[in-house]
C-alpha cells in the first residue's frame, strides 16, 4: 500500500475502524500474561503519557472493516483477544467492534487509558484501565467516575515512574477500595523502576495487588509488533 493510500478515508466508515497493526502475540501483561492472543491496535490516542511505548500508534494506520478484522483474527486460531492502542475507545466504533468479538466467541480483553468512558464497552469484555499516575504526565485526564463502572471482571493498572508514583497509587488504591472492585496491578515503567525495588515495596505494605512485568519485552525487548 502507498503513502496515498494509507491515508485514503473511505466515503462511509460504517463498521470500520483505523487500525495500526494485527498481529499475535502472547500476551506480556495483566490477568492472562502468557497465553497466546491477537492483538488488534487502533490508531489515535488524546494522550501523551511519559511513558509511551506505542507512539507509533498515534498517526496513520489504514481503514479496515469489522469483516475483514474478524477474518483476520479467526486465522491465527487462538481464543483470546486483545483490543489496545493508543486508546482504543477514541474510535467510536471500537465499541462495536467489541460485541462484535464477544458475540464470535472470543475472550476478549480490552487495553485503555481511563481517560474515556469504560462503560462504552460490553461488560463481557475484561476491560484493563489505567489510572495514569503524576509522573506520567496525564494525570488530569483520569475519568476518576470510571471507577463506578468497574466489575469483578476488569482490571486496574498502575504504571509507576517513581517511588512517588508508588505513593500515590497507594493511597488511590485505599481511597477507592480498588482490590474489593476487581484485581489491581502494579507494574514498573520500563527502564525507570528497579523491579525487585518494586516488588519489596509491595511485600512491605502487603498490598492486595498483582504485581506484574511486562513479559513480551523481556522476551523481545521494546520493538512493534510484540
Amino acid at each position: 500500500m502507498t503513502d496515498v493510500d494509507a491515508r485514503y478515508v473511505p466515503e462511509s466508515r460504517e463498521g470500520m475502524l483505523k487500525i495500526t497493526e494485527v498481529f499475535h502475540s502472547l500476551q506480556g501483561e495483566a490477568r492472562q500474561a502468557g497465553l497466546p492472543t491477537v492483538f488488534v491496535r487502533l490508531t489515535g490516542c488524546p494522550l501523551r503519557c511519559t511513558y509511551c511505548d506505542s507512539e507509533y500508534a498515534f498517526f496513520g494506520g489504514e481503514w479496515k472493516h469489522f469483516d475483514e478484522l474478524l477474518e483476520i483474527i479467526a486465522s491465527f486460531g487462538t481464543p483470546h483477544v486483545c483490543v489496545t492502542g493508543g486508546e482504543p475507545l477514541a474510535q467510536k466504533r471500537c465499541a462495536e467492534f467489541l460485541v462484535k468479538l464477544c458475540d464470535a466467541g472470543y475472550s476478549v480483553s480490552l487495553e485503555t487509558s481511563g481517560a474515556v468512558d469504560i462503560a462504552l464497552a460490553d461488560q463481557r469484555v475484561s476491560r484493563v484501565m489505567d489510572l495514569k499516575t503524576p509522573d506520567s504526565g496525564e494525570e488530569s485526564k483520569n475519568l476518576w467516575s470510571n471507577i463506578e463502572a468497574l466489575t469483578p471482571h476488569d482490571q486496574v493498572k498502575f504504571v509507576l515512574c517513581s517511588r512517588e508514583d508508588y505513593d500515590w497509587a497507594r493511597r488511590k488504591l485505599e481511597e477507592y477500595s480498588l482490590s474489593d472492585r476487581c484485581e489491581v496491578l502494579f507494574s514498573p515503567s520500563w527502564g525507570q523502576v528497579d523491579a525487585a525495588q518494586l516488588a519489596e515495596w509491595v511485600l512491605k505494605d502487603r498490598l492486595p495487588v498483582r504485581f506484574q512485568l511486562q513479559l513480551h519485552k523481556i522476551l523481545w525487548g521494546d520493538v512493534a509488533g510484540k
